[in-house]
Parts: structure tokens; C-alpha cells; sequence
């Protein structure tokens, strides 16, 4: 199975793993990811349980991402998964 490939600056090949989905059991919605997602990834999703104001991130637009994985390293409770896309 061959997965869709890029090139480093350096020209090393690397396989860049898309974001799939977020764990909204383990989210707690700090939006760190937000912040570092440069491509309109991620949306936040309101709660509506007794007005607790709880919110949690969600994936609104996941054709949209790069692959970088930026979302996922700045994430403290690794609520995000990924896997590469078939070329």
C-alpha cells in the first residue's frame, strides 16, 4: 500500500499522517490546538449539558489539513489521531 509522500527541504521523503479524529472524551477544550492550526482545521464545539459551558475541539474542515502534525504535539491530553492517506 503506497501513501501520499512529501520532500523536506533537505529532499528526504517523509509520509505525513492527516488528522482522523479527536477524542472528546479526553479533550478539555484549552484550544491550544486551535492556535497552531494555520489551515482552518478545527472548530470548537459547545456542550450543552445545564449550562456547564463546556467546550471541546472538533474537526471541521479535515481536507484542509497538511499533515504537520501540529495539532497533536501541542496537545497535553493526546486526544488527536492520525494516519497517512493512500496515494
Amino acid at each position: 500500500m503506497a501513501y501520499i509522500t512529501g520532500l523536506t527541504k533537505s529532499k528526504k521523503e517523509w509520509t505525513p499522517e492527516f488528522i482522523v479524529s479527536i477524542d472528546d472524551e479526553t479533550c478539555i477544550g484549552c484550544g491550544r490546538c486551535y492556535k497552531v492550526c494555520a489551515h482552518d482545521v478545527l472548530t470548537f464545539e459547545e456542550l450543552d449539558e445545564d449550562d456547564s459551558a463546556k467546550m471541546f475541539m472538533k474537526v471541521e474542515n479535515p481536507g484542509n489539513c497538511i499533515g504537520c502534525g501540529a495539532c497533536g504535539r501541542t496537545c497535553s491530553k493526546k486526544c488527536f489521531t492520525f494516519a497517512p492517506v493512500e496515494a
